[in-house]
């Protein structure tokens, strides 16, 4: 017999398996005959970390990659990392600046050294530290957005899509980031209402005596007024028609002008207009030929063009600004204020709206097809609340913002002359010959010079389900071909504009096909505060610690416990622990059928034999559920059934009912069907617990080398006997009620009773006695047509049951707990008929629902009767 440790060592059976899963390329894929099951990992910043909502996401796609490599279909899951421009070159930034180098100061060249050297020291951290999770990732497969297959496609695309004139340059108020120094979509733009002031500011009319009041909340923007505007339907502004105000402190004389966009109830019904620094204020410069002068430089702080406070911060000039305006009498009053203010997604800095030549992508024609096929459900979504935030958000698309003022990320494939003229092409030589053509010229390549900007992240990221097989530069080729377009998505839905959106426009482009036909959404991991987790409010646990401390499978199961699709988890450390108590309960289980003696000259109990049959059924059940939940993608309510399943049916029941009295052998029929079971469940909790799983599945029998459990079948569900099932739970109700007498009556399990049974229409299961002679400890079962009086009882379904107990129960002690009983039950009789009374109840409910309240009256009626009949016998 083996020694089977007493407890399971998480840390040791985890290297070891993956260890052993990985030289033996379980997870490797080629294309073959099997039906593909393809996911593409949400690729991670390739310097980042694991965090919590990492975890969540990796748990699920191993979920669903282990379960359908076990149904026998070629699974592939692809890895990869996120250059992450923002990110990695504002990390890179502030490494050099510790080590007294600034960015201005270094070549592009020199910078993208130091920025590469950076993304070779910490970049593929995360995906080493999903390994310990038991992240069944294709590595062979491992991309990255900046290697040279996802460059090419990225440079490729962005080439095909200008050819096709959906890329332009132009003069646009984008979103600026201060920090980052660069522009951002829209989608990088997260809006939080803060509290502000809204200030009330006279405006000396010119040539007058008088005053022009407005509010604004950003009184620093002063300097860069380039008018005042008022409705045309407004009759307290109409004396102020063709005049012009002075603006404060540098005396430029600038007109009243109307506009029908002023709200006459804001404020003060004036407005002042800043073209440079406010998108409405641009667009009623631009109907209006107001001119623009951008007060700020790039940092946030004031240009030379503000005239005063040249250096400073934006926000360090509103401190400034307000007591001189304060001071010459010009500041009317000062209210508090709520608004929504725009921040950097990336640095969480007040974003600067401003005038810049960016490159953008039109969106208009490409959403059409991607918005269609989640609409009809070509593409779906769980849960599905999801499709109408898609839908409202591609039907008010705007022009994607595709360049970014920085050096880390795929230069633009733009390449101009000197006198502006510019040259779209994959590579400089191919621009160069189109330069010539064009002008006719003889130039050389020191003629040409690149665009400086480098494109957005997820211009990369929205090619990823094409990408990582190389279907951009080669269309044709066999991965392609066999693996897209892949099957499932499992992401946050705070990425459904950047790039869920995003990769079904591409695929829609490029493949004329979905990329993925379901999308999961997670819910965000939250702490029991509802706060979001985060470094900054240290409320988030370190997950390579929680893994440490309760096993990977134990955190697994943690982080999926309460984490329906869509909902926010609200993480505490009491989950992973249920989840090592879990994976405890398994080990145990393992333990003890391992540990019994087992003889091949015993016979099999009739108990084992019916408790394995109806464990049999119970499983097949079991598989049915789960195969619904999976298909609906209910992976939390999934892995509550098989908790549910070991921790109820099995440990408590079966192994309850199979398991040899004490010192005495199991007979070898019940061990070897016991072992077959545990097998197969085994499989089922596989892809929930990869690695407890593995363990006990390869010391259950013995097995040869190269198996695993990870590449075997998954059950199948068969028929089951519906009525076998519903009798096991009479005889499971017919346990419990036994054991209650126990305890009420202080009757110890090793004491026999003996039972009679006054039968009734249901509840009773004669073909289990075996079974309730066994869990019940009971001599024999009678039968009786009548009551009997002085015995304990207790009801199942219509049936009664009664057990002498001698003086060991108090009568009186008896007859208060039935009264007590009767006392519910006709309470209970009252609330029934309160609705069967009712007349509009009866009239207006479904027929069905009104048979139901029926079927109550009448067990609650036989019920008052029994009850009242055994209450009189004790008289």
């Amino acid at each position: 017999m083996m020694k089977i440790p007493s407890k399971y060592n998480a840390a040791e059976v985890e290297e070891k398996w993956y260890k052993y899963w990985s030289d033996n390329k379980y997870f490797h894929s080629e294309p073959d005959r099997r039906e593909p099951y393809t996911i593409v990992i949400p690729p991670p910043n390739v310097t980042g970390v694991l965090h919590m909502g990492h975890m969540l996401n990796n748990t699920i796609q191993d979920i669903l990659i282990r379960r359908a490599r076990m149904t026998g279909k070629n699974a592939c899951w692809v890895p990869g990392t996120d250059h992450a421009s923002i990110a990695t070159e504002a990390k890179v930034v502030s490494k050099l600046e510790s080590e007294g180098i600034s960015k201005q100061s270094l070549t592009r060249e020199e910078f993208l050294e130091h920025a590469w050297d950076w993304t070779h020291k910490h970049g593929g951290i995360i995906l080493e530290q999903l390994k310990k999770l038991g992240a069944s990732c294709d590595w062979d497969r491992t991309a990255f957005t900046m290697d040279e297959i996802r460059s090419k496609s990225v440079i490729k695309v962005f080439v095909d899509l200008y050819n096709k004139g959906y890329i332009y340059r132009g003069v646009r108020m984008v979103n600026w980031d201060p920090a980052a120094k660069t522009a951002l979509s829209d989608e990088e733009v997260i809006y939080k209402e803060v509290n502000s002031k809204l200030y009330y500011i006279n405006y000396k009319i010119e040539g007058e005596e008088g005053y022009v009041t407005i509010a604004t909340t950003r009184p620093e923007t002063i300097l860069g007024d380039t008018a005042l505007c008022v409705n045309p339907a407004d009759k307290r502004f109409s004396s102020l028609k063709g005049k012009k105000v002075l603006v404060h402190l540098i005396n430029r004389s600038i007109p009243i002008i109307e506009d029908d966009y002023v709200d006459m109830e804001f404020g003060t019904g004036c407005l002042k207009i800043t073209p440079a620094h406010d998108i409405n204020d641009y667009e009623i410069g631009m109907r209006h030929n107001l001119p623009v002068i951008d007060i700020f430089n790039d940092n946030g702080t004031l240009s030379d063009k503000a005239e005063l406070f040249i250096g400073m911060d934006r926000f360090d000039v509103r401190e400034k600004i307000v007591p001189e305006l304060k001071m010459n009498g010009n500041l009317k009053k000062t209210e508090e204020y709520k608004n929504k203010v725009g921040f950097s997604e990336r640095t969480d800095v007040a974003i600067e709206p401003k005038l810049s030549v960016q490159w953008f992508l039109k969106m208009e024609d490409l959403v059409k097809p991607a918005l269609e096929n989640v609409l009809n459900d070509n593409i779906r979504f769980y849960p599905s609340k999801f499709r109408n935030i898609y839908r409202h958000w591609m039907s008010n698309i705007k022009d994607w913002c595709i360049s970014r003022q920085l050096w880390w990320g795929h230069q633009i494939p733009v390449y101009y002359l000197d006198d502006g003229t510019y040259f779209c092409a994959e590579n400089a030589g191919q621009a160069l010959e189109a330069a010539k053509k064009e002008t006719g010229k003889d130039l050389t390549p020191e003629d040409l010079k690149q665009d400086e900007d480098v494109l957005d992240t997820w211009f990369s990221s929205w090619l990823w389900p094409i990408s990582v097989f190389d279907g951009i530069s080669n269309p044709d080729n066999k991965d392609i071909q066999y693996y897209y377009p892949t099957s499932d998505l499992v992401t946050a839905p705070d990425i459904i504009f950047f790039w869920v959106a995003r990769m079904i426009i591409s695929g829609y482009e490029y493949k004329n096909e979905y990329p993925f036909k379901n999308v999961y959404f997670t819910g965000m991991v939250r702490d029991n505060l509802r706060r979001k987790m985060s470094k900054s409010l240290g409320n988030s646990p370190d997950p390579l610690s929680l893994i440490n401390k309760y096993g990977a499978d134990g955190v697994r199961v943690g982080m999926l416990l309460c984490s329906p699709a869509g909902g926010d988890l609200l993480f505490d450390e009491s989950l992973p622990q249920q989840g090592s108590g879990f994976a405890t309960k398994i080990w145990n289980a393992f333990r003890l059928v391992k540990n019994w003696e087992v003889s091949d000259k015993t016979e099999q109990p009739e108990y084992s034999k019916l408790a394995i049959e109806w464990f049999d059924n119970k499983l097949d059940q079991v598989i049915e559920i789960l195969d619904g939940q999976f298909n609906q993608f209910r992976i939390s309510e999934a892995l509550m059934t098989i908790y549910t399943t070991v921790r109820d049916e099995f440990s408590g029941w079966l192994l309850e009912i199979v398991k040899p009295p004490y010192k005495s052998p199991v007979d070898s029929k019940t061990y070897n069907d016991v072992t077959e079971l545990f097998d197969k469940l085994l499989r089922l909790i596989h892809p929930f617990m990869p690695f407890i799983t593995e363990e006990i599945w390869q010391l259950l029998k013995e097995r040869h080398a190269g198996e695993s459990i990870m590449i075997s079948p998954l059950p199948k569900a068969g028929n089951y006997k519906m009525e076998l099932l519903n009798a096991f739970e009479n005889a499971k109700e017919t346990v419990a009620g036994i054991r209650t007498v126990r305890k009420n009556s202080g009757i110890p399990n090793r004491e026999m009773l003996s039972m009679k049974v006054q039968t009734g229409d249901k509840g009773y299961e004669p073909s289990l006695e075996a079974v309730l002679k066994k869990l019940g400890n009971l001599s024999r079962i009678e039968k009786t047509d009548k009551e009997e009086p002085g015995a304990t009882s207790f009801r199942v379904k219509s049936t009664n049951f009664y057990i002498s107990v001698n003086s060991a129960v108090n009568t009186g002690e008896e007859k208060k707990k039935l009264e007590e009983e009767l006392k519910y039950s006709r309470g209970f009789l009252k609330s029934v008929m309160k609705k069967l009374n009712n007349e509009k109840f009866v009239a207006n409910a479904p027929q069905s629902v009104v048979d139901k309240e029926k079927t109550k009256q009448a067990d609650a009626e036989a019920k008052i009767r029994i009850l009242e009949d055994r209450i009189a016998s004790m008289k």
